[in-house]
């Protein structure tokens, strides 16, 4: 398996799961837990899914600068994260930013050939194997 891949199943799997801690769209959570658990098993499915996924996150985040640009009807600002006593206040271009640098790393790493090599099975008919 890929070492990129690993880490990006890993970060979904962090992703979900503290999403399901904070009980925040718990069926899209539920939903990437099946589809990192498709990726290990390298079933097809699981690649159609993760490219499906990543595509249709690429367009949410090209249309976040359309959304800042709604003027009033969008709250914007200082976002503060906390992370135990750090405290970390970005803008929200910054954070829009950082969300498209993600979508287009996550393009890169799931449409390179040797992700769509890794999901290949051969049939072996072998049942001592």
């Amino acid at each position: 398996m890929p070492k990129r891949l690993i880490a990006l199943m890993l970060l979904y799997t962090l992703a979900s799961v503290s999403g399901l801690v904070a009980k925040q769209g718990v069926l899209f959570c539920l939903l990437t837990l099946l589809m990192v658990l498709a990726v290990f098993a390298r079933q097809k499915a699981g690649l159609w899914f993760l490219r499906g996924y990543t595509l249709v996150q690429l367009g949410m985040f090209s249309m976040l600068p359309f959304i800042l640009d709604q003027g009033e009807n969008v709250a914007t600002g200082p976002n503060t994260l906390k992370l135990g006593s750090l405290q970390i206040e970005a803008s929200d271009h910054t954070i829009f930013g950082v969300l498209i640098l993600f979508g287009a790393l996550q393009v890169l790493l799931v449409f390179t050939p040797k992700v769509g090599r890794f999901f290949t099975r051969d049939p072996n008919f072998n049942i001592m194997s």
